[in-house]
């Protein structure tokens, strides 16, 4: 008889400023044109819901929320490469999109890019939506690259956003 022995989950906790270094070294590995400290930095300033998924091997994935007038805004969602297709960003998302309710928040919004096919089949599977398009919104290798926006109504389950 073998015994198979699961990885121990990690701990989603929330972001302090001593968390930074390793959450940039994340965001470094994760993006090519990654956040920077200064607005990592911000973001705890300013009161954004900011946390990190902790393993045995440290920091291993962040999620970034504002929340305000009624409204949710996911700002930032990031699962180190080696931790991917794990559920860890599903997870996050789903974790935020509960916090943001518990805060009051009715609608939830957050830009993906166009070329994340990855990003954009997660969120619509939770239930966004199509709301708009950012022109040359984030930079890219040949420039700048559209956002699509996307929204969801967090009043009941998984129902679309409208407005």
């Amino acid at each position: 008889m073998s015994a198979v022995v699961a990885a121990p989950q990690p701990l989603l906790r929330p972001m302090t400023g001593h968390d930074l270094t390793a959450v940039l070294k994340v965001e470094n590995m994760s993006y090519d044109f990654p956040w920077t400290l200064p607005i990592f930095r911000d973001c705890l300033r300013v009161g954004c819901h900011c946390y990190v998924y902790e393993s045995p091997q440290g920091i291993i994935g962040h999620g970034i929320m504002s929340v305000a007038v009624g409204e949710c805004h996911i700002l930032n969602i990031c699962v180190h490469p080696d931790f991917q297709r794990r559920g860890l960003g599903e997870g996050m998302v789903l974790f935020l999109l509960d916090l943001a309710r518990q805060k009051k928040a009715r609608i939830a919004l957050l830009e993906v890019r166009v070329s994340n096919a990855a990003a954009y089949q997660l969120y619509t599977k939770l239930g966004f939506d199509e709301v708009g398009t950012r022109k040359s919104y984030y930079p890219s290798r040949q420039g700048r690259e559209d956002a699509i926006i996307l929204a969801r109504d967090l009043s009941v389950g998984n129902k679309p956003a409208s407005f």
